[in-house]
């Protein structure tokens, strides 16, 4: 079956759910992996401006850490890590600033602006969308997201275009502050009253053994989550993801849902269909 004649049949049974979410936000998360795949951004753009036009408000946020990387090796500045974090010099983050802000932020807006809709590229500095503080020292410039303003979103979504935002926030002092893009993905969220929050990820979901993908959980309560963080069946990546989720849920957000950037109408089958195709995170 074709793309178009799948996603035809996808918004056919999808009338009753377009019913219930009209009118709501759903944040967008990114990764900077599924960044690389032209294709995984093409299949979530088509789904996403799917969304926008069925009346549901989609805002994107995206890191771009694999990006980072390529161009810190160009312009020859050693990548350094504590504890698996990145270290966030002021050299470094202005190569994180401009990544973020510019390349990445623009190969999405004019994705979808190809595919045609109309975005909005914006940095969380814009308007002090998102303020941070340094969380360690001895990271650098990487902090933890203290505060949203979500007006500038609020305004460019209700004038009919596709916020699209990197996760570069305002620290303190004024200057840019490298912040996790699904805490900020979560904090946006929960600022905007979102329906749900959706992390786009390079696994199916969220599996009851990390290493076989037969064992992915299709519901998960925030409990579950935290559990599976404090004993070790998550780690690496999908801790942040988890704790990501776990604060949009106990926050207000209606659900959050983590799932393949690189299946098919992953977000249309996620958000329209009652089986799902990834993993499901509630209060």
């Amino acid at each position: 079956m074709s793309e178009v004649a799948l996603q035809a049949e996808t918004l056919n049974q999808a009338l009753p759910y377009i019913q219930r979410f009209r009118g709501q936000t759903f944040v967008v998360k990114l990764g900077g992996s599924s960044l690389g795949d032209p294709k995984n951004v093409e299949s979530v753009i088509r789904n996403v401006l799917l969304l926008h036009h069925v009346g549901i408000r989609p805002v994107l946020v995206h890191g771009g850490g694999p990006e980072i990387d390529h161009w810190l090796g160009r312009l020859g500045i050693e990548k350094r890590q504590v504890d698996g974090l990145r270290v966030t010099d002021e050299s470094t983050m202005e190569v994180v600033e401009m990544v973020l802000s510019g390349r990445a932020n623009k190969v999405l807006v004019g994705e979808v602006q190809r595919l045609g809709g109309l975005a909005a590229g914006l940095s969380g500095r814009d308007g002090g969308i998102l303020r941070a503080a340094i969380l360690r020292p001895e990271l650098g410039r990487v902090g933890e997201v203290t505060e949203v303003r979500p007006a500038l979103i609020e305004a460019v979504s209700q004038a009919g275009f596709i916020p699209v935002l990197c996760s570069v926030a305002e620290g303190e002092d004024g200057g840019p502050i490298n912040v996790n893009a699904d805490t900020a993905a979560s904090a946006l969220a929960v600022a905007l009253g979102a329906g749900k929050l959706i992390l786009m990820t390079d696994t199916e979901g969220v599996r009851a053994v990390k290493d076989d993908p037969a064992t992915r959980i299709s519901h998960l309560s925030s409990e579950e989550a935290e559990a599976m963080i404090r004993d070790g069946r998550a780690d690496r990546g999908m801790i942040p993801k988890l704790q990501a989720a776990v604060f949009a849920a106990e926050h207000g957000v209606d659900s959050v849902h983590l799932i393949h950037a690189g299946t098919q109408n992953a977000l249309l089958i996620e958000v329209f269909t009652d089986e799902g195709i990834g993993t499901m995170l509630t209060a």
